[in-house]
């Protein structure tokens, strides 16, 4: 047997993972789809196919239950095969986002389309992000440029800051904006979230240039960084389609973002880790994130629902990343848990039992959000 098929049998969903490229082709075959069919609902494919298409795929195709072994870790790990399959998803984002430009400048949309055609792009950016998290927690210099670059079109560049040096810090603990509380909705995460997220990326970002006796003002700011890219990015597509695009620009980089914070919403909703006796928390395990294996959005977001063995061990690769028993799981996959969280009576009562169950009903171990 070769060492390729050996890789194969090892990861039985190795020929899967280029999947993940679905999503941002969606944005790129809209117009098409409208005028074969005649539809003007393929506008809005992106929604479409991320909270109705997915969630039914997740039920149908069932769940995602197979881990490597120890032994094959390594080998999964260095096989650049999947590194290659997050790289690939940059171009076709950016070449959906070119052909919405065009599209938003054309007179032939109506209004309602265009806004179709945002929501849509907004959901690819939204993801993009998640592609962005895979390879900002990388070590390679390549593959964390390539992190900022996919920020650029949700103009959440901060996230790199953040995620990786604040959110992995304070993880399930009330310190964390991105970690959800108990009995809070999504509505009231939100501005929590993206506001605190934002604040402490500032935060950390100056500590580190002060460390380092550099100025704020500095090519080493891996804020100013991003947000140039942001910045070039927008002004390239204004320069050539127009001021017209500028509300669908920003829009679609709203929904991105906010799609982000939603999945952030689930990720830790009610988890607290415990504290040391010296009152320090304690390190961050399997049991303090919400997992999921349902095997369709497994494949299409590069394994981010095995979000406890992510937070356990930040440094592995998303091919590598396991199922442990012990992690809390969310009874559906991502997408139906996110419509789930638009309806906070809803979440409530699907999510508030598990919360307790997970500490065997002792309120004083669950992240729960304050009172007034």
């Amino acid at each position: 047997m070769t060492d390729m098929e050996n890789i194969a049998v090892r990861d039985r969903k190795r020929y899967l993972w280029v999947l993940g490229t679905v999503a941002p082709a969606s944005a790129l075959f809209p117009a098409q789809l409208v005028q074969i069919t005649g539809l003007e609902l393929f506008w809005w494919i992106g929604p479409i196919f991320v909270l109705v298409l997915i969630p039914l795929l997740d039920i149908a195709v069932g769940r995602d239950s197979g881990n490597m072994s120890e032994q094959d870790y390594e080998v999964l790990s260095d096989d650049h095969y999947y590194r290659w399959c997050t790289y690939l998803f940059l171009p076709i984002q950016f070449a959906g986002l070119a052909v919405a430009g065009y599209m938003w400048s054309s007179p032939e949309l109506t209004l309602i389309d265009k806004l179709g055609l945002t929501v849509t792009v907004g959901i690819v950016s939204g993801i993009g992000i998640n592609t962005a998290h895979e390879l900002g927690h990388r070590a390679e210099h390549l593959e964390r440029r390539l992190a900022k670059i996919a920020l650029a079109q949700s103009g959440y560049g901060h996230f790199y800051v953040e995620h990786n040096r604040g959110h992995h810090v304070r993880v399930a603990t009330p310190e964390d904006p991105a970690s959800a509380r108990f009995g809070e909705s999504l509505w009231g995460f939100l501005p929590r979230s993206i506001f605190g997220g934002f604040r402490s990326a500032l935060s950390l970002e100056r500590e580190r240039l002060s460390r380092k006796g550099k100025r704020w003002f500095s090519r080493e700011n891996n804020l100013l960084q991003a947000w140039s890219l942001t910045a070039v990015l927008f002004g390239a597509m204004i320069l050539v389609f127009g001021y017209t695009i500028i509300p669908f620009l920003a829009l679609q980089a709203v929904i991105g973002f906010g799609l982000l914070e939603t999945v952030n919403y689930l990720e830790h909703y009610g988890l607290k880790r415990a504290r040391r006796a010296d009152g320090r928390y304690e390190r961050c395990s399997s049991r303090d994130s919400w997992n999921s294996d349902r095997l369709v959005t497994n494949v299409l977001l590069f394994h981010l629902q095995r979000h406890s063995d992510h937070h356990a061990n930040p440094g592995r690769r998303y091919q590598t990343l396991r199922s442990p028993e012990q992690a809390p799981q969310l009874p559906y996959g991502y997408a139906t848990m996110m419509v789930l969280a638009f309806i906070p009576p809803l979440w409530r009562a699907v999510m508030d039992h598990r919360v307790l169950d997970h500490y065997d009903g002792d309120m004083t171990l669950v992240n729960v959000k304050p009172r007034g």
